[in-house]
Protein backbone atom coordinates (compact mmCIF):
# COMPACT_ATOMS: atom_id res chain seq x y z
CA UNK A 1 0.00 0.00 0.00
CA UNK A 2 2.98 2.35 1.23
CA UNK A 3 0.60 5.32 1.44
CA UNK A 4 1.66 8.85 3.29
CA UNK A 5 0.02 8.98 6.44
CA UNK A 6 -2.14 12.20 5.38
CA UNK A 7 -4.28 10.01 2.83
CA UNK A 8 -4.86 7.18 5.38
CA UNK A 9 -7.20 9.24 7.31
CA UNK A 10 -11.05 7.76 6.38
CA UNK A 11 -13.34 10.35 5.47
CA UNK A 12 -16.35 8.53 6.93
CA UNK A 13 -16.52 8.07 11.01
CA UNK A 14 -16.53 4.63 11.24
CA UNK A 15 -18.73 2.82 14.04
CA UNK A 16 -17.17 1.42 16.82
CA UNK A 17 -19.37 -1.49 16.78
CA UNK A 18 -17.52 -2.98 13.55
CA UNK A 19 -16.04 -6.22 13.97
CA UNK A 20 -12.99 -7.43 11.91
CA UNK A 21 -11.64 -11.25 11.75
CA UNK A 22 -7.79 -12.46 10.99
CA UNK A 23 -7.29 -15.56 9.61
CA UNK A 24 -3.45 -16.85 10.21
CA UNK A 25 -1.33 -19.43 8.52
CA UNK A 26 0.55 -21.60 10.88
CA UNK A 27 3.68 -21.94 8.97
CA UNK A 28 6.47 -19.78 10.19
CA UNK A 29 3.79 -18.58 13.19
CA UNK A 30 6.52 -16.73 14.40
CA UNK A 31 7.02 -14.01 11.38
CA UNK A 32 3.31 -14.77 10.74
CA UNK A 33 2.45 -13.20 14.32
CA UNK A 34 4.51 -10.22 12.85
CA UNK A 35 1.93 -9.34 10.87
CA UNK A 36 -1.28 -10.03 13.50
CA UNK A 37 0.82 -8.09 16.22
CA UNK A 38 1.45 -4.86 14.30
CA UNK A 39 -1.92 -5.18 12.18
CA UNK A 40 -3.76 -5.25 16.17
CA UNK A 41 -1.84 -2.00 16.95
CA UNK A 42 -2.80 -0.23 14.29
CA UNK A 43 -6.17 -0.86 14.73
CA UNK A 44 -5.86 0.06 18.30
CA UNK A 45 -4.41 3.53 17.37
CA UNK A 46 -7.50 3.93 15.10
CA UNK A 47 -9.94 3.14 17.74
CA UNK A 48 -10.95 -0.60 17.03
CA UNK A 49 -9.06 -2.53 20.01
CA UNK A 50 -8.67 -6.11 20.41
CA UNK A 51 -11.87 -7.39 21.27
CA UNK A 52 -13.43 -6.28 17.80
CA UNK A 53 -10.88 -8.58 16.20
CA UNK A 54 -11.26 -12.33 16.21
CA UNK A 55 -8.30 -14.21 15.04
CA UNK A 56 -8.54 -18.01 13.64
CA UNK A 57 -5.70 -20.00 13.01
CA UNK A 58 -5.65 -22.60 10.13
CA UNK A 59 -2.41 -25.35 9.04
CA UNK A 60 -1.08 -23.40 6.15
CA UNK A 61 -1.91 -20.37 3.23
CA UNK A 62 -4.38 -23.07 1.39
CA UNK A 63 -7.04 -23.02 3.45
CA UNK A 64 -7.20 -19.51 4.38
CA UNK A 65 -9.92 -18.53 2.09
CA UNK A 66 -12.73 -21.21 3.03
CA UNK A 67 -12.05 -19.90 6.23
CA UNK A 68 -12.79 -16.40 5.13
CA UNK A 69 -15.84 -17.30 2.97
CA UNK A 70 -17.57 -18.38 6.09
CA UNK A 71 -16.68 -15.76 7.78
CA UNK A 72 -17.78 -13.65 5.38
CA UNK A 73 -20.95 -15.17 5.14
CA UNK A 74 -21.82 -14.95 8.95
CA UNK A 75 -22.59 -11.18 8.41
CA UNK A 76 -20.79 -10.34 11.41
CA UNK A 77 -17.43 -8.99 9.65
CA UNK A 78 -16.67 -5.64 8.15
CA UNK A 79 -13.52 -7.22 6.91
CA UNK A 80 -11.34 -10.12 6.70
CA UNK A 81 -7.65 -10.41 6.46
CA UNK A 82 -5.47 -13.38 5.51
CA UNK A 83 -1.88 -13.67 6.36
CA UNK A 84 0.81 -16.20 5.30
CA UNK A 85 4.13 -17.00 4.41
CA UNK A 86 4.11 -18.94 1.99
CA UNK A 87 8.20 -20.13 1.02
CA UNK A 88 9.77 -21.60 -1.93
CA UNK A 89 10.75 -24.86 -1.11
CA UNK A 90 12.75 -25.76 -3.61
CA UNK A 91 9.50 -26.58 -6.09
CA UNK A 92 7.65 -24.25 -7.91
CA UNK A 93 4.09 -25.57 -5.75
CA UNK A 94 4.71 -22.03 -3.60
CA UNK A 95 3.54 -19.75 -6.83
CA UNK A 96 0.39 -22.07 -7.38
CA UNK A 97 -0.56 -21.83 -3.77
CA UNK A 98 -0.53 -18.12 -3.36
CA UNK A 99 -1.41 -17.65 -6.43
CA UNK A 100 -4.68 -19.94 -5.84
CA UNK A 101 -5.03 -18.09 -2.04
CA UNK A 102 -4.82 -14.60 -3.80
CA UNK A 103 -7.28 -15.24 -6.73
CA UNK A 104 -9.89 -17.19 -4.38
CA UNK A 105 -9.70 -14.54 -1.76
CA UNK A 106 -10.81 -11.83 -4.21
CA UNK A 107 -13.48 -14.39 -5.61
CA UNK A 108 -14.62 -14.52 -2.06
CA UNK A 109 -14.78 -10.56 -1.60
CA UNK A 110 -16.41 -10.20 -5.31
CA UNK A 111 -19.11 -12.91 -3.97
CA UNK A 112 -19.93 -11.46 -0.47
CA UNK A 113 -19.04 -8.14 -0.71
CA UNK A 114 -16.77 -8.17 2.42
CA UNK A 115 -13.57 -7.23 1.66
CA UNK A 116 -10.44 -9.72 2.29
CA UNK A 117 -7.40 -8.13 2.92
CA UNK A 118 -4.10 -10.10 1.93
CA UNK A 119 -0.93 -9.89 3.61
CA UNK A 120 -0.21 -13.60 2.29
CA UNK A 121 3.39 -13.21 0.88
CA UNK A 122 5.32 -15.21 -1.07
CA UNK A 123 9.41 -14.26 -1.45
CA UNK A 124 11.18 -16.25 -4.16
CA UNK A 125 14.00 -17.85 -2.36
CA UNK A 126 13.35 -17.77 0.77
CA UNK A 127 15.95 -19.72 3.29
CA UNK A 128 15.84 -20.25 6.86
CA UNK A 129 19.04 -18.83 8.07
CA UNK A 130 19.30 -15.85 10.31
CA UNK A 131 19.38 -12.80 7.65
CA UNK A 132 16.34 -13.86 5.83
CA UNK A 133 14.17 -14.61 9.17
CA UNK A 134 15.47 -11.16 10.64
CA UNK A 135 14.43 -9.56 7.43
CA UNK A 136 10.72 -11.14 7.17
CA UNK A 137 10.07 -10.32 10.76
CA UNK A 138 10.59 -6.85 10.30
CA UNK A 139 8.88 -7.00 6.73
CA UNK A 140 5.57 -8.80 8.38
CA UNK A 141 5.26 -6.06 11.08
CA UNK A 142 5.34 -3.53 8.30
CA UNK A 143 2.33 -5.01 6.11
CA UNK A 144 0.18 -5.68 8.87
CA UNK A 145 0.33 -1.96 9.88
CA UNK A 146 -0.69 -1.91 5.67
CA UNK A 147 -3.27 -4.84 6.03
CA UNK A 148 -5.10 -2.56 9.27
CA UNK A 149 -4.42 0.40 6.65
CA UNK A 150 -6.07 -0.78 4.03
CA UNK A 151 -9.09 -2.84 6.15
CA UNK A 152 -10.04 0.95 7.45
CA UNK A 153 -9.72 2.68 4.17
CA UNK A 154 -11.20 0.01 2.34
CA UNK A 155 -14.34 -0.46 4.62
CA UNK A 156 -14.69 3.45 5.03
CA UNK A 157 -14.52 3.70 1.13
CA UNK A 158 -16.92 1.17 0.82
CA UNK A 159 -19.62 2.68 3.30
CA UNK A 160 -18.82 6.20 1.36
CA UNK A 161 -19.85 4.66 -1.74
CA UNK A 162 -23.28 3.41 -0.18
CA UNK A 163 -23.90 6.62 1.31
CA UNK A 164 -23.46 8.05 -2.58
CA UNK A 165 -25.28 5.28 -4.37
CA UNK A 166 -28.02 5.41 -2.31
CA UNK A 167 -28.91 9.37 -2.48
Amino acid sequence: MNQSEASLSPTVQLPGELRFAFVEASWHVDIVHQARDAFFAEMARSGFGADAIDVFDVPGAFEIPLHAQRLARSGRYAAVVGSALVVDGGIYRHDFVSQTVVQALMDVQLDTGVPMISAVLTPHHFHEHAEHRKYFLRHFAVKGTEAAQACLLTVAGLRRLDERLSA
